[in-house]
């Protein structure tokens, strides 16, 4: 095994790189359950020594994908663990709610979300107990991870059948839209959860939470760091607050922080005047105005972004349609169409144009009408184009002798027509048959 051929020395040479390089701090983790992971991913790809494995990383970025993956494991569901979650439903919500007014807000933080369905599993229950009718303007839910690769996955909010088992029916139907056989979240459900990358050992908390769910995230530190997370998680909480563990993590060695509200299903209350284990957090009050007020912006900045995306998209598919539906029109038309903007250049040059004239619409784009040279006897048609731009109202027709492009003499009827978006007169429309 690779572990039998390192030295300890190369090990943590190793971490200092990922750190450096990446930004990846792992010198905090359980060192056996680190070592071990790290130790799959170089049995994955043929490599014995940690050395070796960190100028693999340099010659395979790719790989720095792969090995994070690996590390941070990234196991998550939709309400996983049922029990726990139907009290958090029956007891714990109605409780927050109550401690607060009518229009107060309600600030949930999901700290190490994953791919999300642990943060759309608590704006689900929120919905429910608020009502649809206050919900985006009551509740902020604030979702963070490490993994950025699982934070842009969290953010599409589309989800395969298999993963969405846990929804229940009612949900589903509600709160998911289905297409094919993925479920996206609907737009206003999404629209209150917050995605960013935090770091638990070293960002400072998000303040002022009323909920903070933190399941299966802190069980893979040390006790040093697990200490300093669980002190930081405290200071985020307000003094009534909830927070939410997994069923792996216990915190008998730092009950003067939290005390059980229900230890069997790992949910706990904040001790508001007990010692934080000679930890200080007094520094970390110093950023608290500055990062609420970077949260909100960034909550403000999050609902602009979706609402111009929804309207360039709308717009877009307007735009394509009425293009769609021009371009057919045109088409369709038995005569050759040509359409000028108002400096005379060519903007429309339909397929029964490019016929009679030999010039396809590509050659034409753009050029100045009258500097064709096509067998048209384009400036016998100058006062007539000229005549109909001035009157912006009147279509003209007259009677043309031309050239075919192929040399066959033709005769032909052209009708001028002003083109005019609104008021403004912005060309011509030339209809030849």
């Amino acid at each position: 095994m690779a572990e039998l051929n390192n030295p300890p020395s190369e090990f943590e040479t190793l971490l200092q790189s990922l750190k450096c390089n990446r930004g990846f701090d792992f010198t905090g983790y359980k060192k056996s359950s680190l070592m071990r992971r790290v130790d799959k991913r170089m049995s994955d790809v043929g490599v014995e020594a940690y050395s070796q494995y960190a100028h693999y990383l340099e010659v395979h970025p790719e790989e720095f994908s792969h090995l994070f993956n690996t590390i941070l494991i990234n196991v998550t569901a939709f309400f996983r663990d049922p029990a726990s979650w139907d009290h958090i439903r029956d007891e714990v919500i109605p409780r927050v709610l109550a401690s607060k007014g009518p229009d107060d807000p309600v600030r949930v933080w999901s700290a190490g979300c994953a791919s999300g369905e642990e943060a759309y599993s608590l704006a689900m229950l929120l919905a429910e107990a608020v009502g649809s009718d206050r919900f985006q303007d009551r509740v902020k839910i604030y979702a963070t991870d490490i993994d950025e690769e699982a934070l842009a996955e969290a953010r599409h909010a589309g989800y395969t059948a298999r993963e969405v088992i846990g929804v229940p029916q009612d949900y589903l139907d509600r709160y998911f839209v289905r297409t094919a056989a993925r479920y996206t979240v609907r737009k206003e459900l999404g629209r209150v959860v917050i995605f960013d990358c935090h770091d638990l050992i070293q960002d400072a908390p998000i303040p002022r939470i009323d909920l903070l769910v933190c399941r299966n995230a802190i069980m893979y530190f040390n006790a040093e760091i697990q200490a300093k997370i669980l002190a930081r998680l405290h200071f985020a909480l307000n003094d009534a607050g909830y927070l939410f563990l997994g069923k792996a993590e216990t915190l008998f060695k730092h009950s003067s922080l939290f005390t059980p509200v229900d230890l069997k299903l790992r949910i706990f209350s904040k001790v508001t005047n007990g010692t934080l284990l000679d930890i200080q957090v007094a520094p970390l009050q110093e950023l608290q105005g500055e990062l609420e007020k970077a949260y909100e912006e960034l909550q403000a900045t999050n609902e602009e972004l979706q609402a111009m995306n929804e309207e360039m998209r709308q717009s877009s598919s307007l735009v394509s349609r009425a293009n769609t539906f021009l371009n057919a029109v045109v088409s369709s038309m038995r005569g050759a169409v040509v359409v000028l903007d108002s400096d005379m250049e060519v903007q429309s040059w339909n397929s029964k144009a490019e016929e009679l004239w030999g010039l396809s619409a590509k050659e034409v784009q753009g050029k100045h009408f009258f500097n064709l040279d096509i067998g048209f006897p384009v400036d016998q048609l100058k006062q007539s184009i000229h005549a109909c731009l001035a009157s912006g109202v009147t279509s003209f027709e007259d009677v043309i002798e031309a050239t075919h492009h192929q040399g066959k003499a033709i005769t032909f009827k052209l009708t001028c027509t002003p083109l005019v978006d609104g008021e403004d007169l912005c060309g011509v429309i030339m209809v030849m048959e």
